[in-house]
């Protein structure tokens, strides 16, 4: 089972999100946070494997609220639910060390999905959420196309598609350990921190087209 905790300081959306959850097989609703500050110490109260987290809170914001998450529990990953889509906010939020960045409009199938991905430590990421982290990167940051070798190219174009790693593994019939080495290595090839980074500097140095 995956243990979720909801951070929202509106009660409807709170008892909404934990009715859905509970119709899951895989995922239990652990608690409920009201702002930011709650967040973090329910955290270390329920441990879940993943925080649902909305970003305008009073007090403690949830941007602040994920860093302080990620820096005091590490193991623990967080999925942004939020109205706003706003490219600032989407930024700040990836870097503040979220996994996924979801609109509370999005169907119960994709956020089941970001939540499971979430859970294993991967991402899964709207393609116009990648599109807004490419477009906000700073500096030149381009890389070669023969910096990554013809494999990392091709997990790296499967990542881009969403594909956790298990699924990766069975497309390019490889162990999901050596999935992960690959994606470690291109990480460091990009200087990328996220798979959301990765893939955003991969389309704007042209080593992946933005409609991969």
């Amino acid at each position: 089972m995956i243990r979720v905790l909801i951070a929202d300081d509106h009660m409807v959306v709170r008892e909404g999100l934990r009715a859905i959850l509970e119709a899951a097989p895989d995922l239990i609703p652990v608690g409920e946070a009201t702002g930011g500050a709650e967040a973090v110490q329910l955290v270390g109260e329920t441990t879940p494997d993943v925080v649902l987290m909305d970003l305008r809170m009073p007090g403690v914001d949830g941007i602040e609220a994920i860093r302080q998450i990620r820096a005091q529990y590490p193991g623990v990953q967080v999925v942004i639910l939020t109205t706003y889509d706003e490219d600032d906010y989407i930024v700040r939020g990836l870097r503040a060390g979220a996994r996924g960045y979801l609109l509370k409009d999005s169907g119960r199938k994709v956020l089941f999905e970001a939540i499971r991905a979430a859970a294993r430590g991967e991402s899964l990421l709207p393609p116009e959420v990648i599109a807004k982290v490419v477009a906000n990167l700073q500096g030149p940051q381009r890389v070669e196309a023969e910096t990554l070798s013809k494999r990392e190219n091709q997990v790296l174009t499967l990542l881009a598609q969403g594909a956790p790693n298990k699924e990766i593994a069975l497309e390019l019939g490889i162990s999901e350990r050596t999935v992960k080495a690959h994606v470690t290595s291109i990480f460091n090839k990009l200087g990328a921190s996220s798979r959301a980074e990765a893939v955003a500097i991969a389309m704007r140095s042209g080593l992946l087209s933005e409609k991969v």
